[in-house]
């Protein structure tokens, strides 16, 4: 492990932060699945714009969203039992079964064979992720950080800041992958350049950005060109 110690330069890409849900895991449906629920036991179906709309989104941001859309008062009893509910009821659906997404699996390990420091950066709070990380595979990540471990959640910036933070870089040196308007537009705040792979909606083009339809045979040339380009 000591190539992860190795100083880079302000140009040269030294960490890989990834996004979780949609990215390296296909439970981005996990999430529908659970809002929409949410949003039937809270009065009324949930909308196609409030679905786009809470893709990739923090916990607080979805339920507030969900609760505007149906009229709701936003008490903070009622949330934090929306919350709980919701909670228990994607944690049931990550235990009957989650899917990689296309590539992911081995490019965690082309990130880590290449000796490159590496990080999880998801706006899905601990108690969610430390499961998925017996999935993921802890191995693959020198830290983690989680939606209710920052300030403000994506599309803030803080949570790739505190991702670069924590791996002992500057965000031009990281590149994030993510899948989401919401992800990608926090990544870019941070000062990433952002691979992005679409999963459930686009992304808008935009500054620092790289499209790649999915993971498959992504190779280590391949994140150091995408880094180069969007670093430009």
């Amino acid at each position: 492990m000591s190539e992860l110690l190795t100083e880079v330069s302000e140009t040269t890409l030294g960490g890989v932060l990834w996004d979780m849900d949609g990215t390296l895991l296909d439970s981005e449906k996990l999430w529908d699945i659970a809002l929409r629920e949410l949003s039937l036991r809270l009065g009324g179906p949930m909308t196609e714009a409030t679905r786009i709309a809470v893709i990739g989104a923090s916990s607080p941001f979805a339920l507030a969203t969900v609760f505007d859309a149906l009229g709701l008062e936003k008490h903070p009893d009622a949330i934090g039992e929306a919350k709980d509910w919701m909670y228990t009821r994607v944690g049931d659906l990550f235990e009957d079964g989650v899917t990689w997404r296309p590539g992911a699996r081995d490019a965690l390990s082309t990130v880590r064979d290449a000796g490159l420091r590496s990080a999880l950066v998801t706006n899905t709070e601990r108690v969610l992720v430390d499961r998925a990380l017996g999935m993921l595979g802890r191995e693959f990540f020198d830290h983690s950080v989680c939606g209710d471990e920052v300030p403000n959640g994506k599309p803030a910036a803080d949570p790739y800041l505190r991702g670069a933070h924590l791996l002992g870089l500057e965000p031009a040196q990281c590149l994030a992958i993510e899948d989401s308007p919401t992800g990608t537009a926090s990544a870019s705040a941070a000062g990433c350049a952002v691979l992005v792979v679409p999963c459930e909606v686009d992304v808008p083009a935009g500054p620092g950005r790289v499209f790649r339809e999915s993971l498959v045979d992504l190779s280590i040339h391949d994140l150091h060109d995408v880094h180069s380009s969007a670093a430009r």
